[in-house]
């Protein structure tokens, strides 16, 4: 167990304390928490937990505080949430047991890596030819890191990671299990019925403050490299193709695709399984609802989804309207077979479809 003040939590968020400055043991849910417990009110759904919580402190908007219990600790801040992860960043530091530096014995270094002596090398890591890893990076177990690929300070490569040769990756660069760095961009030509592999020699360069996920595959450039930049994030199992750049402070979720030499601006918002086609530009500040398909460029700013995409409101207009065939169709029958019969009883000859 650890023992945070909510004193010392509200300074590292920079928040307003009011009340006791009592002892924080533990982090919990608004509804779970117990005493020690420091909880967090960041939607403005559960208030109505606020009265009856029993944790010892709670992190929450100025507009909540008039709805605590008198005497109630809080935290209060204008972004919960962000003080939150402030929070559980500031706990994580606290029982987090970083690796000793050192290389373990059985890690395959090709004599003329350099690295760090501050780094971390795991058991059965392989280091490859003229490889450069920085200071305080940690590699974990099982990691493969190919000739010429240059890895910045304090990173963490985590198991079963492998980054291919001649790539760049930034500082403070944190690479989940399972992914794979620089595999071979996809790219054919035809030849007769037979299919001609296109050499892919370009590289990846990951920024600072990049994070991968799980089982993402980011490949390298045909030519020239396949960028990620700075700050932006990575969900499991992300696919980003040849050639593609991401901007900066991006947000790529679950399951997403993105075909070959896409752009993707600043601070987008892919959500889960979005499938982008290649060759287009997706402005800044856009915003992908989950499973949209991007067919075409999306200028800055927009709120798209559906597929193919369209602006939001667009797109669920039509998805409202597609709901409703069933019933427009049984109407139409009935229509039809109302006008078949008036057309008997008048007479007329029904016109052959």
């Amino acid at each position: 167990m650890i023992s945070l003040s909510a004193g010392r939590v509200a300074g590292h968020c920079g928040a307003r304390l009011e009340g006791p400055d009592v002892e924080l043991t533990n982090l919990a849910g608004l509804k779970e928490a117990g005493p020690g417990d420091l909880a967090v009110l960041h939607n403005p759904r559960y208030a109505k937990f606020l009265a009856e919580t029993r944790a010892s402190a709670v992190i929450v908007r100025p507009e909540h505080v008039q709805h605590a219990p008198a005497g109630r600790t809080l935290i209060v801040t204008d972004n919960p949430y962000l003080c939150w992860a402030k929070v559980i960043a500031l706990y994580a530091e606290t029982i987090r047991v970083k690796p000793v530096p050192g290389i373990h014995p059985t890690a395959v270094i090709d004599p003329s890596a350099a690295i760090d002596p501050t780094c971390t090398v795991g058991a059965h890591a392989v280091i490859d030819a003229n490889a450069v890893i920085g200071p305080n990076t940690v590699v974990y177990p099982l990691v493969y890191v190919g000739r010429n690929t240059k890895i910045g300070r304090d990173g963490l490569v985590y198991s079963n990671v492998a980054i291919r040769e001649n790539c760049t990756i930034g500082d403070r660069v944190i690479v989940h299990c399972g992914s794979v760095i620089g595999g071979d961009g996809f790219g054919y030509a035809q030849d007769g019925a037979r299919q001609f592999k296109i050499p892919q020699v370009g590289t990846v360069v990951l920024e600072d403050d990049v994070e991968i996920g799980c089982a993402c595959t980011i490949d390298r450039g045909v030519f020239g490299p396949t960028t990620i930049r700075r700050g932006t994030k990575l969900d499991n199992q992300v696919q980003v193709a040849h050639n593609v750049t991401v901007g900066e402070d991006t947000l790529l979720i679950a399951q997403s695709a993105i075909a070959g030499s896409t752009t993707v601006g600043d601070r987008v918002v892919m959500s889960g399984q979005v499938g982008v086609h290649g060759h287009i530009r997706i402005g800044n500040d856009v915003m992908i609802g989950a499973q949209a398909g991007i067919t075409k460029s999306v200028p800055d700013g927009m709120n798209v989804s559906g597929y193919p995409a369209l602006e939001h409101m667009k797109a669920r207009r039509r998805e409202a309207a597609a709901m409703m065939l069933p019933e427009y169709l049984n109407k139409i029958n009935r229509m039809e077979k109302r006008i078949a019969e008036l057309e008997a009883k008048l007479g007329i000859e029904a016109k052959p479809k």
